[in-house]
């Protein structure tokens, strides 16, 4: 039989193939998403720091839809933009996580940059 590795074993190591190409500084930081079964995470980092500037998700009080799907990622997205533009960044590098373009992480990235980010 093959044997066929974890679906998370494979973002992993995407995601660290991704990581080795993009950083992110303090004029243009990165922009992270996490995906759960049941949540959403988004994080503007600086990695020239090491630190997290700005961050939503869908435990947040601001975000109606409570559960992982399209709705919430949409919501996360214009929320994290709100509070980005907030904090002064306009600009960031998108790091999609290792994930596919596709479903949740395109919602979320287009309602990032409808609200005003720019990637």
């Amino acid at each position: 039989m093959i044997n066929k590795e974890a679906k998370n074993v494979a973002r992993v190591r995407r995601h660290k193939r991704v990581r080795a190409k993009i950083s992110g500084t303090a004029e243009c930081p990165r922009l992270n998403i996490f995906r759960s079964n049941k949540n959403i995470v988004a994080q503007v980092i600086d990695d020239v720091a090491g630190k997290t500037l700005v961050s939503a998700s869908t435990m947040d009080k601001e975000v109606k839809t409570k559960q992982s799907n399209i709705e919430a990622a949409k919501e996360v997205g214009e929320l994290i933009a709100k509070r980005a533009i907030k904090a002064g960044i306009k600009n960031v590098v998108f790091d999609r996580g290792g994930y596919i373009y596709h479903g949740k992480v395109q919602a979320f990235a287009e309602a990032a940059r409808e609200a005003g980010l720019e990637f």
